[in-house]
């Protein structure tokens, strides 16, 4: 009132009275706010509700404006006003210190009848009450269902957030990508055994599914239970060879996503059938820049011998395959008829799906894949797969 509107309390009351009744006058039904309630002297902020509510106010509101009130405040504040105040009673909550919520909820409780909400939370500076976490909070806690149809809670959101470019931020109560997700391996043995032990209601309530996720704190449980799911029968070195792979990716930052752990496993199940292969990688080291010529040594076991080699080429798989021929070149001759790339997911971290073709000299022609979220490792490992295979046709 001083340093925006600069008018005295009984200014502001003659024309808080005046809005009221010119409104009323038109037929508008009308839902008083005063502004910055929370931090109001409780006496004038009663005053002020009972000349509205005489002038015709069909509903009053408390604003908690910049987010500064505490759930119990909010709910002694609530409490006063409805034992003086004989209206309807409304809040409106910013969550500027994260309390949106809880103050809404203890408004509530107080006796306010109506809660202003936003679907995700989305609103000014820090943003409003979420509505999702109310309404869900409500129905889990307290027993009180509203009109709200729970089932599309999640659709509406990814929904509002589609169309408001605003993201919703992963940890996001309700609605975030994690809110029903489990990577730790104590978390997803308890899931497994029992929702309710990590849990507090059920995805499908607001229309989502559990995720159980593989990363650095990944158990052997969960990623068992997801390779199963995924339809993958596996032995347990097996097992120990993917989360393996799966903690280190997890080490170097990388979310491994469903997508991503079904490459690996693809990748290490399908290399059961070729076990006994003559040619192993045992390192690749490779150089290249925007003034150095793209050069690659390799070290490969043939037959359990080591052999390594140098190689030049126009970029570092290039060079890389051609190390590898040139190492091999005494057993098997081949030519590189397909190389295809495919990145699993999005990001420049993301995972590496390289298939390519061999054709040999006598015209057969095999495949090969690898994954890896470095694009030489799985060209290159996919060469020696595919050359295992020529290998073992050429034998027969």
């Amino acid at each position: 009132m001083k340093k925006k509107l600069k008018l005295t309390q009984e200014e502001v009351l003659q024309k808080a009275v005046e809005s009221v009744e010119y409104t009323k006058g038109h037929g508008v039904d009308v839902e008083f706010s005063a502004e910055d309630a929370t931090r109001s002297s409780e006496p004038f902020l009663v005053r002020a509700f009972s000349a509205v509510v005489d002038a015709g106010a069909d509903r009053i509101n408390v604003p908690d404006t910049v987010g500064f009130c505490a759930p119990k405040i909010m709910f002694n504040l609530i409490r006063a006003i409805r034992d003086k105040v004989k209206a309807p009673t409304s809040v409106h909550c910013h969550n500027d210190l994260g309390m949106a919520v809880a103050n809404s909820l203890a408004a509530i409780e107080a006796g306010a009848d109506q809660a202003h909400v936003t679907v995700n939370g989305i609103g000014e500076r820090a943003g409003n009450a979420s509505l999702e976490e109310l309404v869900v909070a409500l129905q889990v806690l307290y027993g009180v269902k509203s009109n709200i149809n729970l089932g599309e809670i999640f659709k509406t959101s990814q929904l509002v957030s589609r169309l408001t470019g605003v993201p919703i931020p992963q940890n996001k109560a309700v609605v975030g990508e994690n809110a029903f997700a489990h990577e730790s391996g104590i978390h997803t043995h308890g899931i497994l055994r029992a929702p309710s032990t990590y849990e507090p209601f059920q995805p499908e309530l607001v229309g989502r599914r559990r995720r159980l996720v593989a990363g650095k704190h990944a158990g052997v449980h969960g990623v068992e239970a997801m390779l199963k799911q995924m339809g993958f029968t596996i032995s347990s070195e097996e097992l120990r060879r993917i989360l393996e792979r799966v903690k280190n990716l997890g080490d170097k930052g990388r979310k491994v996503t469903e997508t991503d752990l079904y490459s690996l496993a693809e990748s290490i199940v399908g290399a059961r059938l070729h076990r006994h292969d003559r040619i192993l990688l045992k390192d690749l080291v490779v150089v290249t820049g925007n003034k150095t010529t793209p050069t690659a040594m390799v070290k490969l076991l043939v037959d359990g011998q080591e052999r390594s080699n140098s190689n030049f080429g126009v970029g570092p798989v290039d060079a890389s395959i051609n190390a590898v021929k040139s190492i091999i070149k005494d057993i098997v001759n081949f030519q590189l008829a397909e190389f295809r790339l495919e990145s699993i997911t999005g990001g420049t971290d993301a995972l590496a799906d390289v298939t390519v073709k061999l054709m040999s000299e006598t015209g057969r022609l095999v495949s090969g894949r690898a994954v890896n979220e470095d694009i030489v490792m799985a060209g290159i490992q996919a060469i020696i797969n595919a050359t295992n295979r020529l290998l073992e046709l050429e034998e027969r």
